[in-house]
């Protein structure tokens, strides 16, 4: 009994925490909680034989293993309470060494990865900031090369706006010299012709004047009318021809005025003619005579003879009516035929076939 006593005895230098020498292992994050359940692997002598305490599987099936262990306590020497306690604190402390190494390793990791996406996020910031300053180097050189080129077209529009203005302006310049040239010219040849014009019309005029005091002379001599003035005519229209002192209108006017006179008088004359002509044939041929051998106070002869006479006016001014007409399709209408005046307009609208003024019927030159 007593060697059997002794083998767990030789054994116990076998019981080194062979936990700790699996520090290493644990620096995984996947062996933190199988580190902190190895506690009872320190009481097993068999724990040393397994190779791999890497797997997760026999990190599981550990705790099924310590039920055969916990029965075979009196096999070997139990462990004193203290020994227990300190067996349980070295596992404690090897758990907490574990987990604050594998917290410590989780933190360097972390810490790496942030390092790391900080390093990648600094380095996608330095090439966009690289890529928005080349973009914007490329920009301002686009923008610099724009404005270069709108410089470039707005200088050479205002050198041709320039050059216009000033071909305008000797244009213009040219133009204003011929134009004072022309001009000096014109006054020149003006004057010229004015000064030769007025020596043309004071010879004509000195001539005319002799030419006219002759006639004069001759007329006074002869006791001759003067000479009629020239009728100064204008536009012509449905066989009227108007004159500076009588319009196409007053004329248009004259001529009703003389139809419906010329119509009145015609009638009246045929009127007097028939009635003339009734007085002969009423009358007896045997009591009646129409010679100087007749009665003086026989009435038929007296009305025959009254409407003779009357429808004689009457011809005599339906042919004055019939000249006026003439007159004034040549334009000669309103003048007197004996000094080329012009007749009143008050004149012509109560005689419309008036021929002289009243001052000529006054001194005797004719009828009317």
């Amino acid at each position: 009994m007593t060697a059997k006593k002794k083998t767990p005895a030789k054994k116990a230098p076998a019981k080194k925490k062979p936990a700790a020498k699996r520090k290493p292992a644990a620096k995984k994050p996947a062996l933190k909680k199988p580190a902190a359940k190895k506690k009872p692997a320190a009481k097993k002598k068999p724990a040393p034989k397994k190779p791999a305490p890497k797997k997760k599987p026999a990190a599981k099936k550990a705790p099924a293993k310590k039920k055969p262990a916990a029965k075979k306590k009196p096999v070997g020497k139990q462990l004193s309470p203290a020994q227990k306690a300190a067996a349980k604190k070295a596992a404690q402390r090897a758990a907490a060494a574990a987990k604050k190494e594998n917290e410590r390793a989780r933190l360097s990791a972390k810490k790496a990865a942030d390092l790391k996406k900080k390093e990648e996020a600094a380095k996608k910031a330095a090439k966009k900031k690289a890529e928005a300053e080349r973009k914007a180097v490329q920009r301002a050189r686009q923008q610099e090369k724009a404005d270069r080129e709108r410089e470039k077209k707005r200088v050479a529009k205002e050198n041709q706006k320039q050059r216009e203005r000033l071909a305008k302006e000797k244009a213009a310049l040219k133009k204003a010299q011929d134009a004072e040239r022309a001009r000096a010219k014109a006054e020149k040849d003006a004057a010229a012709a004015k000064a030769k014009a007025e020596k043309d019309a004071a010879a004509a005029k000195a001539k005319a004047e002799k030419q006219a005091a002759a006639e004069a002379a001759a007329r006074a001599k002869a006791k001759l009318p003067p000479p009629k003035p020239p009728i100064v005519k204008g536009p012509s229209r449905d066989g009227v021809t108007s004159t500076r002192e009588f319009n196409l209108e007053f004329l248009f006017a004259q001529r009703e005025l003389l139809l419906a006179k010329r119509a009145q008088l015609s009638g009246q004359a045929t009127r007097l003619e028939n009635e003339a002509n009734a007085l002969i044939e009423d009358a007896e041929m045997g009591d009646v005579q129409f010679d100087e051998e007749g009665g003086e106070g026989d009435t038929l002869v007296v009305e025959r003879e009254q409407d003779l006479v009357l429808s004689a006016s009457a011809r005599y001014s339906i042919e004055e009516i019939d000249v006026a007409l003439e007159r004034m399709k040549t334009g000669e209408y309103g003048y007197s035929v004996i000094s080329g005046l012009p007749i009143p307009k008050e004149r012509l609208r109560a005689m419309p076939e008036a021929t002289q003024l009243v001052t000529e019927l006054a001194g005797g030159f004719g009828r009317r």
